[in-house]
């Protein structure tokens, strides 16, 4: 039997199968169930900051209604009503506690904040709740034609080494493919003080309705196709960063697509569509192939498995760069025609 036993930000897990963020984490009794099949580690769905305002300033509208005409107005809300209120930040804190509680896994944290005073705020919060290391989820789309690449990126290590120093628990970033020299970025994220990268964030693509003209929100659950992209990168950043912790995620389905992602570097992989199509109970089976197959390629342990394909390890590093682009152009196989 090989020994599955990985570490992921510091914190030693039993596999490295982990349950990301997604509708399963949740409720605690789905998480339980995650845990109970062998989810290693649990990461939560994002705080994100524009709901906490959202609502705060819906709260204030409603409170506020006809006070400028009626004074009495000002007696049809007590303010001891208010005593017990819980915004979304109070609630996700609540829900942390709850699931702190239920499992004896480590639990992760995930922010979505727009300003560096939410980021830091929020996240000292989910430090002091108990959380075991943060993820942050820098999900934001360069559409602002005065900001460079330079600026942005800039502008995400600088947060980063914001939040590392203000936190005491590893902070992980969930980052997005599309930096314009993501090598460069990746090495810059560590300096500031990131732990670990999760390759990659999957940004939603809106739809749009001819007829109606309306843009239609749309989430499709990823494929296993889409792992190839986390593949080449952690391969490259491996060998660049042998001290900061990389997570796979999107398109791990399967036993084997874990295998690839530990082959090429990572430290855990991470799950959520798969387990949507399949319920919370596919992790047993994920960990029971991936098993059977290092059993059957007689790795002793993950530790010997990560990253023996890397692009340091493997003997043609060019097939994770350019150099593999035309042999997959050429190995196309065109179907064949019958003439009419």
């Amino acid at each position: 039997m090989t020994d599955l036993t990985t570490k992921y930000l510091g914190l030693t897990l039993r596999t490295p199968i982990v349950a990301s963020a997604g509708p399963l984490t949740r409720e605690v009794d789905l998480i339980r169930r995650l845990v109970d099949a062998g989810a290693s580690a649990i990461v939560l769905p994002s705080l994100f900051e524009e709901e906490i305002i959202q609502e705060e300033v819906q709260l204030i509208a409603a409170v506020e209604a006809g006070t400028n005409r009626f004074a009495e107005a000002l007696d049809y809300f007590p303010q001891e009503l208010f005593g017990d209120y819980e915004n979304p930040l109070d609630r996700y804190l609540a829900h942390l506690a709850a699931v702190r509680d239920a499992v004896d896994v480590p639990v992760i944290a995930s922010l979505n904040a727009t300003s560096a005073g939410a980021w830091t705020s929020y996240a000292r919060l989910l430090a002091d709740a108990g959380a075991d290391a943060i993820e942050l989820n820098l999900y934001h789309v360069a559409a602002d034609p005065t900001r460079s690449g330079h600026d942005i990126e800039n502008g995400d290590a600088a947060l980063i080494l914001q939040i590392s120093k203000s936190v005491g628990i590893p902070v992980a970033v969930k980052i997005s493919p599309y930096y314009s020299s993501l090598a460069h970025t990746a090495l810059a994220f560590a300096d500031a003080g990131a732990a670990g990268l999760v390759c990659f964030n999957r940004f939603y693509q809106p739809d749009l309705d001819p007829d109606t003209r309306e843009v239609i929100p749309r989430v499709d659950l990823s494929e296993q196709w889409e792992l190839r992209l986390p593949l080449r990168w952690i391969a490259i950043l491996r060998p660049l960063l042998p001290e900061v912790s990389l997570a796979a995620t999107t398109g791990i389905a399967t036993g084997r697509d874990v295998a690839k992602a530990l082959l090429v570097g990572a430290d855990v992989a991470m799950m959520t569509s798969a387990l949507l199509r399949h319920g919370p109970e596919h992790i047993a089976q994920v960990e029971s192939e991936l098993q059977e197959w290092a059993t059957e390629h007689e790795y002793d342990s993950v530790y010997q498995l990560r990253g023996s394909v890397s692009h340091a390890s493997t003997d043609n590093p060019g097939a994770f760069e350019r150099a593999n682009y035309m042999h997959i152009l050429q190995s196309y196989a065109t179907p064949s025609m019958e003439r009419s």
